[in-house]
């Protein structure tokens, strides 16, 4: 299948927003009271839409989707043809190619699809015959127009209902702010306001995303690092962008994730993405206009959930179990205090896995992830300050050089001082800030450096984060009601560990 031309397009400009609550049944009305939307006139539809692909899923390869809907009631109902190309998959602001067409029936037609790029990405036919329904999405759609006094007109709407993939399901429960005229600022100004009383999450994933990952069992996997392969030529802002947009991407879609996956893997991934975004927001500090940069201030209950939960879920799954044969030793009552002690901590990372689900629940919250996935969009148009304004002939490999080699020096000048224990928790800060902005630049440092500035930065990180773990698996079981000697044992195997 070839990829479709540049060609003009109809262009659909969209930002989406995933509805984190436990009553769906209330947002309509509670969307209705919102400044932005009363007195607004809401139109309700039933949709239903029947996805379409290869069996080899040439489609999703090439980031296109083509489906049936269905408007109304089954008997009378009116079918369209929507056919998707291009898009993001790494901001809640999507702009893609959409053409949609009028069709008699539930029937997939080649002739609506004369008007789009598809003769150019299948001029032989042979992958429209091969196509077939892969999942349905249904849901009831409540949608207002809002029309401002400077021209431009968004359509929100509200879906509510469910992907249907053979005998899997998921719910559907999100917002789409779709941008009929003017700017895309017009979106975010909207949804700011929505979101002063509803809660909102910025999400990557459109609908036929989630259901070919429904389809495929991958739906609400953790997601890892995915490194940009940047080039040498690109400005540094747009290299800032880049690297930025995929970190928080990747923060967003694990807190998106963790509305229903009990996954640890998703809660120690989200983490990983913020760390890794202030991370290089901190080396990228003399490229940025500082007074832009907007607040976090509203997130910081959020991440000491996340943090309590994730030191829970380490306990449990990875630092404890290791230590039982070494504590139980073939004695009874032991092996009853051990169980009772791995119970306990299950049932702390279940109330403490709510709490973080009650966290992502607080309406400044996605307030501020909002702000910071408009800050992304418009960052190459912010002017830079200091180092990056006063040198712009500086290369891009000399400059990015020259910002690992300072970080690269900071690190050296704390392992100087690690003879305390605050002091070895800078060093393990700084490890894990070298490891993730050299992943995050890779293309642009000398091999050299990137090697084994890597290697020493991984190194130090895991030896550090090994003592700390059973130091920390020491505190969380000293706060339940076990066995004293249990705790003791594990103070004992801490103390052995910091030794050496």
């Amino acid at each position: 299948m070839k990829p479709h031309p540049l060609a003009p397009r109809s262009e659909e400009i969209e930002l989406k927003l995933a509805l984190p609550t436990s009553d769906p049944s209330s947002l309509a009305k509670r969307l209705a009271q919102t400044p932005v939307l009363a007195r607004r006139p809401a139109s309700s539809h039933q949709l239903h839409n029947i996805y379409f692909d290869t069996p080899e899923q040439l489609l999703r390869q090439q980031r296109v989707a083509l489906r049936l809907r269905r408007i109304g009631s089954e008997g009378q109902p009116q079918w369209l043809q929507t056919l998707k190309t291009g898009g993001r998959d790494d901001s809640a602001l999507s702009q893609r190619g959409e053409w949609e067409t009028p069709v008699p029936n539930d029937k997939l037609s080649l002739k609506a699809l004369k008007a789009t790029p598809w003769s150019s990405m299948d001029p032989d036919g042979k992958v429209f015959r091969a196509l077939s329904p892969c999942f349905v999405t249904t849901f009831e759609r409540t949608s207002w127009l809002v029309r401002r006094r400077d021209g431009s007109e968004v359509e929100v709407a509200l879906d509510v209902g469910q992907i249907v993939a053979g005998d899997k399901t998921t719910p559907v429960c999100e917002l789409e702010l779709e941008l009929k005229a003017g700017p895309s600022a017009a979106l975010f100004d909207i949804a700011q306001q929505i979101a002063r009383s509803i809660a909102v999450l910025p999400s990557t994933m459109s609908k036929a995303q989630r259901g070919f990952a429904l389809a495929q069992g991958t739906l609400d996997l953790p997601l890892h690092a995915q490194p940009q392969a940047l080039a040498s030529d690109l400005p540094l802002p747009a290299t800032v962008q880049c690297v930025l947009r995929e970190m928080f991407s990747q923060f967003t879609v694990n807190l998106n994730a963790l509305c229903s996956s009990d996954e640890p893997e998703v809660v120690h991934q989200a983490r990983v993405g913020w760390r890794r975004f202030k991370s290089a927001m901190r080396l990228f500090k003399p490229a940025l206009a500082s007074e832009a940069v907007p607040s976090w201030q509203a997130l910081q209950t959020l991440w000491i959930c996340l943090g309590e939960l994730r030191d829970l879920d380490v306990a449990r799954t990875e630092t404890l179990p290791p230590l039982a044969d070494a504590y139980v030793a073939g004695d009874d009552r032991r092996a009853q205090a051990w169980q009772a002690m791995t119970q306990a901590l299950a049932q702390a990372a279940e109330l403490q896995r709510k709490a973080v689900r009650y966290a992502l629940q607080a309406p400044a919250v996605g307030a501020s992830l909002l702000a910071t996935t408009q800050w992304l969009e418009n960052l190459p148009a912010l002017s830079g300050t200091g180092e990056a304004a006063a040198k712009p002939k500086i290369s891009l490999r000399r400059w990015t050089k020259r910002r690992i080699l300072r970080l690269h020096d900071q690190l050296q000048r704390a392992l100087k001082e690690a003879d305390k224990p605050d002091h070895l928790h800078r060093v393990r800060i700084l490890a894990k800030r070298m490891r993730y902005d050299i992943e995050a630049l890779r293309p642009l440092l000398p091999k050299r450096l990137k090697q084994r500035g890597y290697q020493r930065a991984a190194s130090l990180q895991a030896s550090l984060g090994a003592s700390r773990d059973v130091m920390q698996a020491a505190v969380l079981v000293a706060k339940l009601e076990v066995d004293r000697g249990l705790v003791e044992f594990l103070r004992g195997v801490a103390a052995g560990q910091k030794s050496t």
